[in-house]
């Protein structure tokens, strides 16, 4: 059984990795036994990261690129698959929130939340496919939302680009499935973190959370590994298109 979830062997690249939920996932995978590459838009705040799980004893690189850039993604993925190794594992984990009324949205604010959340998934995923598809194997995690399914005021352009995310991880699975390799999506409920701090400290808001979630809490970050470890290891081989909800039970209740 442990060999279904061992990642020994295996290198994974998680991109958004310098902190918060991509910094979580990355230490899971380290201590099912990967190899670790974190990824930042800076070199500093990836090396801090890196530094900190070479610290408990596991194998992690910094490798800094702009996800969003793709002359930048290409000489990074290359770099990394000549110098540091294969790239076995892909998850896509880096995301920004911008919240305003869809009458107020700002032009140029739709087009950050679009690159980052769903063109930075094209992206970096057909790079990085290219080198699996020769090795016929990978796995690649794409993080959408329970926004992928969900609308909710204020956060149309990140619901659209989450949306966009699910099916990104469909009509991947269709065409590289043939490779032997498996794409797959995680979409998290709420979950108490920076980007949702704000949430977090509202009273009012809370205590609507807690009501309409069946576990009626916030979900902590460090619940989102066991998924992600899941979908990177040998026990999800025939697991592809699947988009695996950790949202309490809130997206089927009513």
């Amino acid at each position: 059984m442990s060999q279904l979830f061992s990642l020994a062997t295996k290198r994974a690249l998680i991109t958004g990795s310098g902190r918060g939920i991509g910094f979580l996932m990355a230490k899971g995978l380290a201590e099912a036994g990967a190899e670790v590459i974190i990824n930042a838009t800076q070199q500093a705040g990836a090396q801090s990261a890196a530094e900190k799980l070479r610290a408990l004893g596991h194998t992690a690189h910094a490798v800094a690129f702009d996800v969003t850039d793709s002359h930048q993604i290409h000489q990074a993925i290359d770099d990394i698959e000549a110098k540091i190794g294969p790239i076995d594992i892909l998850i896509n984990n880096a995301g920004i929130q911008r919240r305003r009324p869809f009458l107020e949205f700002a032009e140029q604010d739709w087009n950050d939340v679009i690159a980052v959340n769903q063109t930075a998934v094209f992206l970096v995923s057909q790079t990085v496919a290219r080198h699996m598809a020769k090795r016929q194997s990978g796995k690649i995690i794409n993080i959408g939302s329970m926004q992928s399914e969900l609308g909710r005021d204020t956060i149309t352009p990140y619901a659209a680009s989450k949306g966009a995310v699910t099916m990104l991880t469909r009509g991947m699975c269709v065409e590289l499935a043939r490779y032997n390799i498996q794409v797959n999506g995680i979409a998290p409920g709420y979950f108490a973190t920076e980007m949702t701090q704000a949430l977090v400290d509202d009273k009012a808001f809370t205590e609507w959370l807690t009501k309409r979630t069946p576990a009626a809490r916030w979900g902590n970050p460090e619940e989102l590994i066991g998924a992600a470890v899941f979908l990177s290891s040998k026990a999800s081989d025939f697991v592809n298109g699947h988009l695996l909800f950790v949202d309490g039970g809130m997206r089927v209740a009513v």
